[in-house]
């Protein structure tokens, strides 16, 4: 196998599948109204912030992910890349094959720079500066010393390029985690809350989960009682930050009888308040911009130095490329996948483009094959959507998907979902 410096620069099976550009592939997936109708301009808005680069981080549990699909050393997982991390995160549990694809090529690039810096950092501690420090001058040079050189040409010239504030790779040097749409909306909640006079970042202070809650009640709650966070809610473009379309934000809101403000104020206090402070990672990110460097309790599995040298072993078991999920399942065999993690990715969908979906899950899954996804609000999409030809192979875990959603630790979803198909 070709790897390019720990990815394959290609698809799995070379002239079978050509993928297409950026911008095609995002239009296709979020644009489905006039240009000049307000849905319209919302979605082309949205599709231009969504082309650069949105998450460092992926807020989807992975110890709720991994739970959900009981993954064995058979595995052969479908997954969506964003961030990269959960595909590394499941990669400990050492599956034969990881397949990730995305339509953002920032989310490609960044998942093939952890993956090459698996196999050509020196060590774990240089690692963990990298991705898990992710601001230090250092990093840089260990870039273009240690993985530039083993990069596929397409992800070097990625980070290699020059914006307004340097190369890309220097957000390594000035905390990843603050870039991004994602980075960027969690400090404009920082500036928000400071405006007030509150510092979200009290909360990490928290010895017991009774503090937490003290704290939240004292720091972030009443943040959302004002006027002007209350009319940022309303707005759409206010949501880019977490990804959240146009369609995704309509659904939210009317799950929240209009009132946004709230539900962010809900989710946040269970983010805040339901899971210890002390390896909730997801805490840690919203509240104190990074992770838990001192203590390393509150950091992912891939961080982790017991996780390691199992990493390195299995990283040329993940292939990444750009392309939607559709067409990239269209060119697989039958029966080829187990496992599809497909993020909140739905949510974006229309009821021809979610039956073109499962109609090429179903027919490259294996019987007994796990699916899983996430949603803004708290039912499945697919009932009534997906026809019953379909859907009707599939066994909905209602009850487990319920216990999964509500023991995720990010907090930020309304609902988990887990479908298994029948034998």
């Amino acid at each position: 196998m070709d790897r390019s410096g720990g990815v394959r620069a290609e698809p799995r099976h070379p002239g079978e599948f050509a993928p297409m550009t950026a911008n095609t592939l995002l239009t296709d997936a979020v644009i489905k109204n006039k240009q000049l109708s307000k849905r319209g301009i919302l979605e082309r808005m949205f599709t231009m912030a969504f082309k650069g680069f949105v998450y460092p981080q992926i807020w989807e549990d992975p110890e709720v992910d991994l739970e959900a699909l009981q993954l064995d050393k058979n595995s052969r997982i479908f997954t969506i890349a964003s961030g990269g991390c959960n595909i590394l995160n499941y990669l400990t549990e050492q599956p034969a094959h990881i397949q990730a694809v995305d339509l953002n090529p920032a989310h490609v690039a960044l998942t093939r720079l952890k993956l090459t810096a698996l196999e050509q950092l020196p060590d774990h501690e240089t690692f963990f500066r990298f991705f898990g420090h992710a601001d230090e001058r250092e990093n840089k040079r260990v870039y273009f010393r240690d993985l530039a050189p083993h990069l596929d040409p397409e992800t070097r010239a990625y980070w290699s390029k020059r914006g307004l504030r340097g190369l890309r790779i220097d957000m390594f040097t000035r905390n990843v985690y603050e870039f991004g749409l994602l980075g960027r909306f969690i400090g404009l909640l920082h500036f928000v809350a400071r405006l007030h006079g509150k510092n979200p970042r009290h909360i990490l202070r928290a010895e017991t989960m009774e503090e937490q809650r003290t704290l939240f009640e004292d720091v972030i709650g009443p943040v959302f009682d004002s006027r002007v966070v209350k009319a940022l809610c309303r707005m759409p473009v206010s949501f880019y930050g977490l990804g959240i379309p146009p369609a995704q934000f309509e659904a939210l809101s009317s799950s929240a009888g209009g009132d946004m403000a709230g539900l962010m104020r809900s989710r946040l206090e269970r983010l805040a308040c339901d899971f210890s402070i002390d390896d909730n990672y997801f805490a840690w990110q919203a509240f104190g911009r990074g992770y838990d460097r001192q203590h390393r309790q509150a950091i992912p599995r891939y961080l982790r130095d017991s996780n390691h040298q199992i990493l390195r072993d299995n990283a040329s078991k993940v292939d990444v490329v750009q392309a939607s999920m559709t067409d990239f399942l269209a060119d697989c065999d039958a029966e080829s996948r187990d496992r599809y993690i497909l993020l909140d990715s739905q949510d974006w969908m229309n009821t021809e483009q979610l039956t073109a979906l499962w109609s090429e899950i179903l027919r490259t899954s294996a019987p007994g094959a796990r699916v899983i996804f996430r949603t803004a609000g708290e039912e499945s999409p697919l009932p009534g959507r997906v026809p019953a030809e379909i859907l009707d192979r599939w066994d909905y875990q209602a009850e487990q998907s319920l216990d999964l959603g509500r023991r995720d630790r990010s907090s930020i979803y309304g609902g988990f979902h887990l479908y298994i198909r029948r034998d």
